[in-house]
C-alpha cells in the first residue's frame, strides 16, 4: 500500500519510509539532523507502571537504533472512557520515569477515548547528518551483533496463555525495561555500518528489512544466537 502513496523529494530527508527504517532523519544544519519516530502498542504486561515504562523504552529504542540521542517526546494514549484512572496514572508515571532515565523531556501529548488501551510516544532525537546508522547500510562481510537476548515476544505470548514460568517473565520484563542507550553509545565507538532494533517483527522480520534495504543476504548461525530463559 505504501508504494502507491504520492511522494515528494526533499533534499533534507536523509532517511524516509522507503526502507522501513526505525526512524526518519531530517537534516537541519551541516552539523545537526532530527531523528523522528512514533511507536505505541497495547499492554504486554499486567502491571500498569511497568507497561508505561516498557512503552517508553520501546519508543526510545528507535532513536538509539539510528545512533541518535533522544531529546523530547509526546505521549500518545488511547484509554477506555470508564477505565480506572489510578491505573492510567501509573501508566503515565512509568513512562515519565523511563523518559527521565533517558534524559528525554516530555513536552505533552494527545489522548482519545478507546475501548482498547494503547500507549506510546512520538520521540524526537538528534544525530550528526554524517553519522546516523540506517538499516540500509549493511555490507557484505559485516558481522551481525545482538546487544540483547532474543525471545521477548515468545515469552510475552506464552505469559498471555498462562504457559510461561514467572522467572522467565521477570527476566523478559527486566530486558524490556533496559534502555538501549548504553548499546548505542558502545556502538558509536566502532565503525558500525548499519543498525536496527529487533522489536515487533522479530528477528526474521527485521533481518529481512535490513537485507532488502541493504541489498545483501544475512546468514544467521542459529546455534550462536542467545535467547532469554524459557524462550
Amino acid at each position: 500500500m505504501l508504494g502507491k502513496l504520492p511522494r515528494w523529494a526533499n533534499a533534507n530527508v536523509l532517511v524516509g519510509f522507503d526502507t522501513a527504517d526505525d526512524a526518519g532523519v531530517y537534516q537541519l544544519t551541516p552539523e545537526c539532523a532530527l531523528v523522528q519516530t512514533v511507536d505505541f502498542f497495547t499492554p504486554i504486561v499486567d502491571d500498569p507502571f511497568t507497561f508505561g515504562a516498557i512503552a517508553a523504552a520501546n519508543s526510545l529504542s528507535d532513536v538509539y537504533a539510528m545512533g541518535g540521542k533522544p531529546i523530547s517526546a509526546l505521549s500518545i494514549l488511547a484509554y477506555p472512557a470508564k477505565g480506572d484512572l489510578e491505573d492510567l496514572e501509573e501508566i503515565l508515571k512509568g513512562g515519565i520515569e523511563k523518559m527521565h532515565e533517558a534524559d528525554c523531556v516530555i513536552l505533552g501529548g494527545h489522548s482519545v477515548a478507546d475501548d482498547e488501551m494503547k500507549f506510546g510516544y512520538a520521540v524526537t532525537g538528534t544525530v550528526h547528518p554524517a553519522r546516523f546508522k540506517a538499516n540500509s547500510a549493511a555490507r557484505p562481510g559485516d558481522a551481525v551483533v545482538f546487544t540483547k537476548l532474543l525471545g521477548t515476544g515468545i515469552i510475552a505470548t506464552a505469559a498471555k496463555r498462562g504457559l510461561a514460568k514467572p522467572e522467565h517473565v521477570d527476566a523478559a520484563i527486566r530486558q524490556m525495561l533496559t534502555l538501549n542507550r548504553t548499546a548505542c553509545e558502545r556502538m558509536l565507538a566502532f565503525d558500525v555500518h548499519g543498525c536496527t532494533d529487533v522489536t515487533g517483527f522479530g528477528l526474521i522480520g527485521h533481518a529481512r528489512e535490513m537485507a532488502v534495504a541493504s541489498g545483501v543476504t544475512i546468514e544467521i548461525a542459529v546455534d550462536s544466537v542467545r535467547f532469554l530463559p524459557g524462550a
